[in-house]
């Protein structure tokens, strides 16, 4: 988001943050190539090979490597930070899985402020591939000013 978009939400004149309550988030969209897949599985240790062998994965029923569950909630947590700004923490992160997402997919992330209430910003998200809903429901709770 460009500084521009700052909007002031708070009680403090000295405090900026991007969104308000009852605002839509900015959609972010990404495709999750193989490369994403692999780093992914390297940084949490999860090498199953379902998320990153083309043959395996279709062995076992799959167009292509799944994208790994808990990289979505990633997703999510980071769409929720960048969209409220700087100093601010996840406080929590909650999400189904509806269908899978596979290698070469590209997501888009969406979002509304719910609530912004002593200090923690209620946000509900959902995950799209194309027009198909493939996370929901999820949100995440942003503490500002930890």
């Amino acid at each position: 988001m460009a500084g521009d978009e700052y909007r002031d939400v708070s009680l403090s004149p000295c405090r900026r943050y991007l969104v308000k309550v009852g605002e839509k988030l900015q959609d972010v969209e990404r495709t999750l190539g193989q490369r994403q897949l692999i780093a992914y599985a390297s940084a949490t240790w999860d090498w199953h090979r379902l998320h990153y062998d083309s043959e395996f994965a279709r062995s076992a029923g799959m167009r292509a490597p799944v994208v790994d569950g808990q990289m979505l909630g990633a997703l999510l947590a980071e769409h929720a930070l960048m969209s409220v700004g700087h100093r601010a923490q996840i406080k929590r992160v909650h999400f189904r899985n509806r269908a899978p997402v596979y290698a070469g997919d590209t997501v888009r992330l969406q979002g509304r402020v719910v609530a912004l209430e002593a200090g923690i910003f209620t946000i509900e998200q959902e995950v799209m591939v194309g027009d198909e809903v493939v996370v929901s429901p999820a949100g995440s709770e942003i503490l500002l000013d930890p």
